[in-house]
């Protein structure tokens, strides 16, 4: 399991101290080339279902039930998950969304670390 894991902005500038980039959201980020984007690894199986995402629609008054329902899908999405359980060092979820609070890589950066303490 990684030692951290952050959460960040795919178009904010790429860093040294992000490690292991991993963009988690199902479709690519509009604007952004794929040689530009700094990313080592591309989930989007593990990315919320596209009807979860938009019944969620972003709305931070359906945040705690989104997180609740995407959880469970995480849940049936283990194998998918397995380059972050082996993951080390420092692993940096991206995501696409203008929310940096209410997004689908805060629930599951949650979600792992919740994986973590229970190991």
């Amino acid at each position: 399991m990684p030692r951290q894991i952050r959460t960040k902005r795919v178009y904010d500038r790429p860093d040294p101290k992000d490690g292991t980039r991993v963009l988690v959201d199902r479709l690519w980020p509009h604007g952004l080339k794929k040689d530009e984007a700094a990313i080592d690894l591309w989930l989007r199986d593990v990315a919320p279902s596209a009807e979860l995402r938009r019944w969620f629609g972003h709305d931070p008054k359906r945040w705690t039930e989104f997180r609740r329902r995407y959880v469970a899908e995480l849940d049936r999405k283990r194998a998918g998950l397995k380059p972050l359980f082996d993951a080390t060092g420092t692993v940096t979820l991206l995501f696409a969304s203008r929310d940096p609070d209410n997004n689908n890589a805060v629930a599951l950066a949650e979600w792992l670390k919740g994986q973590n303490s229970a190991s």
